[in-house]
């Protein structure tokens, strides 16, 4: 089941590696779409408006957990590039304890600040108490965000890219189900479309934990491994922490973007939530594409083939433009159709502002591999702190659009704030991604063996 990425053509082997990974994605913001389209659908214009609002404070928390449980999982796949067993089992039994740790400190903070962030956020009084309904299930669920997403980032990190998908899918399907028995046969409304999601998530993490259980005994740990080690932990927290806060400074930004479209009122709030709900349907592939590549990164620094880094990231940014025109091509013939399916066709307004979300999104559409694939491969090779920059790049597009461009020029401006965002990361990556991997080279040149990350 495990895959070795330091041998064979750099090309095949992302292809390989990240196309399980895009249909798990793409399942998993299907079934973030179902929720809004049933939510829209049934409850109507102002729960979905509710659910949207909470987004960028969602991915302010959820994001830090996925960050943080990507890196916990690059040294495993630096110990797995190197063959050191031992070493991998150790930092998989402290990977355990920081894990309960976040969890546990993560849903009393979150829990406890819910409504004073969204009063913060300036969120429409019409659909405030709907908003905190949503959000506080979804973070009181955070252990269950961690129990999937730490196994399904072990198994990336040893290569196997399709078992957490198989499970993400069974997970999706059982939160349609679920979102249609507790929002439209009870119903609990839009408290029922969270417990769906939750629910969901920690079937998710129970069926690869018994997978693990039956086939991975490369993950199979003793007591001995659980024994907390400070360097191990140190280790951890160093590359998990700035990959969480990376998301979470970018998500910064785009909550004072989304109290700017929340001051636009419940409509611009709905239609932004139908448009962007659809972009991340079709960007998911590059977060695929991302984790790709810091596993590939991780594995070949840890067995020392550097030369394998240049040609991998040149077909994965290559891949990743092509995708992007083609991408752009299937919003502008269908984009429309689509947003049509969160509200009733009588909403024409939200109709027209969500495709106009999705040409402008779109259109830039080829540079979030810049982004996504160089910061990824950062990430994987051990350079988090740098990485972390870029997010500041992004929080401070997002911001600029949000206490500028939004109250200046109105919904156009958050239409254009996400490829701001890109441009602005793009604009440090690129000459960032050039001089990390100048230094390595010289690094390898001079002697000095494998180079340690800075």
């Amino acid at each position: 089941m495990v895959k070795d990425m330091t041998a064979g053509s750099p090309a095949k082997l992302i292809v390989r590696f990240a196309l399980p990974l895009m249909l798990g994605n793409l399942f998993q913001q299907f079934y973030s779409m179902v929720d809004a389209v049933i939510v829209g659908r049934y409850l109507g214009k102002n729960p979905l408006a509710a659910v949207g609002s909470t987004s960028s404070l969602n991915f302010l928390i959820i994001g830090f957990c996925l960050g943080l449980c990507a890196g916990f999982a690059i040294p495993v796949a630096q110990r797995f590039g190197a063959k050191e067993t031992d070493e991998l089992r150790r930092f998989v039994g402290n990977i355990v304890w920081l894990a309960v740790g976040f969890s546990v400190l993560l849903v009393a903070l979150t829990v406890a600040l819910c409504r004073p962030m969204l009063l913060a956020m300036s969120t429409p009084p019409d659909i405030i108490d709907d908003a905190y309904r949503y959000i506080v299930i979804i973070f009181a669920g955070i252990p269950a965000t961690f129990f999937y997403n730490i196994l399904a980032s072990l198994l990336r990190a040893l290569g196997d890219s399709k078992t957490p998908v198989f499970f993400l899918v069974l997970a999706a399907v059982l939160n349609i189900g679920l979102d249609l028995l507790l929002v439209v046969v009870l119903p609990l409304g839009v408290s029922g479309a969270a417990i769906a999601t939750v629910a969901s998530q920690f079937i998710a993490g129970a069926a690869c934990f018994v997978f693990i259980g039956k086939r991975f005994e490369l993950l199979h740990i003793k007591r001995e491994d659980l024994r907390p080690r400070p360097a191990y932990l140190g280790r951890l927290a160093g590359m998990g922490i700035p990959m969480g806060l990376q998301t979470s400074i970018t998500a910064i930004g785009s909550i004072l973007l989304q109290s700017s479209v929340n001051a636009l009122g419940s409509v611009a709030v709905a239609a932004v939530t139908a448009g962007s709900k659809i972009s991340m349907l079709f960007t998911t592939a590059y977060e695929a594409m991302g984790v790709a590549m810091s596993t590939y990164g991780g594995q070949n620094i840890g067995a020392g083939k550097i030369r394998r880094l240049g040609p991998g990231l040149r077909s994965a940014i290559v891949m990743g433009i092509i995708y992007g025109i083609a991408a752009f091509i299937v919003v502008l013939l269908f984009g429309r159709p689509l947003a049509s399916m969160f509200v009733e066709t009588a909403e024409a307004q939200i109709i027209d502002y969500a495709y106009r979300y999705l040409l402008i999104t779109g259109a830039f559409y080829w540079m979030v591999p810049f982004v996504n694939i160089l910061r990824f491969l950062l990430q994987g090779i051990g350079y988090s702190k740098v990485a972390v920059f870029a997010g500041v790049c992004e929080m401070a597009a997002r911001s600029l659009a949000g206490l500028v461009a939004v109250p200046l020029f109105g919904f156009t401006a958050a239409c254009l704030a996400g490829p701001f965002a890109w441009l602005m990361a793009s604009a440090f990556l690129i000459p960032a991604s050039v001089w990390v991997l100048g230094n390595i080279k010289r690094s390898c040149m001079e002697g000095n063996g494998q180079p340690l990350p800075e």
